[in-house]
């Protein structure tokens, strides 16, 4: 709930009316446990100061205790929102530390499971950022498609939010006929899906009063922030990682990168439609493309965690015990510091290695892209309205669970 405090302030130049006021931690349009404290000039905002910390996660300090495989998990709960999008991008860094390929569908997959974790994501975010502001019946309709997404994600991996899919040279298990099935059913369908969000929305006057015009940014301002994803590329700068610096099989794929020119909370909505059609389409390439093969490279077979024969989903408890002692012995580790990006659907999700050869990171620090979006609300904050700054926070899209790591 909010919490309102009247302070003395020096009277200077009619400043009489000014008073303070703490925006959280426990208010649920602050989109987790962040709190803002704000300078208030009747109901126009003077300062804008976001506090993050109140998790206490520090998974970059748990990682140094334990092995790279072992680290996977710890991944889910970065963004839990877009789980699949976190092991992957964990994965491709330590895989680029250490030299480890990946075969061909295993990347597809990687692919596949990355865009299924953006449309879930995005569908999440249009839902909460519109019944912020007002709109409830689209919260209700993206729930629907994402209900969708979470059942495939159970049915692949016997997890809908917390996933650990992907391994260290490949992902856990292949995908069955079934799944493929389905995903190819929910593919043709979902764009007349996007159509019905936006007919509830796009044309709405109160939708429009509320984002036209607020929160914008100039291309260089948003640069200056340190924004990425939808939230960038909102103020016209056309930068995806995907695109140009691809990964996994994303060489292979066609797609465009959807870019705004306001720069404002309204842009900034609609180049995530628009990357929901665009994750649509990839899917669809990687349904008709996905090649034959194995899901894990011969660098590291012990890496993956081992099935029963004939069973497509029952792990061999024996066989997970042997596991970790082949992990705890694992000697091909390298040493040296890397870094790498990959596309996330809240923008640049980067992994910062030391490694010193023992198995483990010797330090480990993670470039979440909600810890630098909320440290652009102290500049995006300033001038509006108390009401157009929860429309702020919604348009950034962020998740509490990655900003305090």
């Amino acid at each position: 709930m909010t919490e309102t405090k009247t302070v003395d302030i020096p009277v200077q130049n009619g400043d009489e009316d000014r008073y303070q006021l703490k925006l959280g931690p426990q208010h649920p349009a602050t989109h987790g446990v962040l709190r803002v404290d704000l300078d208030l000039d009747g109901e126009t905002i003077v300062e804008c100061d976001p506090k993050v910390g109140y998790l206490h996660r520090g998974f970059e300090k748990l990682a140094e205790h334990r092995t790279f495989a072992q680290n996977i998990v710890l991944t889910d709960r970065l963004d839990y929102i877009a789980a699949m999008s976190n092991n992957v991008g964990y994965c491709e860094a330590v895989e680029k530390l250490l030299a480890i390929e990946v075969p061909e569908r295993a990347k597809f997959l990687r692919v596949m499971v990355c865009e299924m974790s953006r449309i879930s994501s995005h569908l999440l975010w249009l839902a909460t950022h519109a019944l912020d502001i007002g709109a409830m019946t689209v919260f209700l309709y993206c729930f629907r498609e994402r209900e969708v997404l979470l059942e495939l994600f159970a049915e692949l991996c016997g997890a809908r939010l917390t996933t650990t899919y992907t391994r260290l040279g490949g992902v856990r298990q292949d995908v069955t006929h079934s799944i493929m099935a389905k995903l190819d059913q929910f593919v043709e369908k979902f764009p007349s899906c996007i159509e019905e969000y936006e007919t509830m929305i796009d044309t709405n006057r109160i939708w429009l009063k509320r984002t036209i015009g607020i929160g914008q940014l100039s291309a260089e301002k948003a640069v200056d922030l340190c924004l990425t994803g939808a939230s960038l590329r909102g103020s016209g700068v056309d930068y995806d990682v995907r695109k140009h610096m691809p990964y996994a099989a994303y060489d292979k794929m066609e797609f465009e990168v959807p870019v705004g020119e306001t720069g404002d909370t309204y842009a900034r909505y609609r180049c995530r439609m628009e990357e929901l059609r665009q994750s649509n389409y990839i899917l669809r390439q990687c349904i008709d493309m996905m090649p034959p093969g194995p899901i894990v490279g011969n660098d590291a077979p012990d890496l993956v965690m081992p099935i029963k024969p004939g069973k497509q989903l029952e792990v061999d408890v024996h066989a997970g015990n042997a596991l970790f002692n082949l992990i705890e012995d694992r000697n091909v580790f390298m040493e040296g510091d890397i870094y790498v990006a990959t596309e996330v659907p809240k923008g640049e999700l980067g992994f910062y290695f030391i490694s010193d050869g023992l198995g483990r990171p010797y330090r480990m620090h993670i470039r979440s892209p909600s810890f630098l979006h909320i440290g652009a609300l102290g500049t995006m904050g300033k001038g509006v309205m108390v009401a157009d700054l929860i429309a702020i926070i919604g348009t950034l899209d962020v998740v509490l669970g990655e900003c305090d790591r």
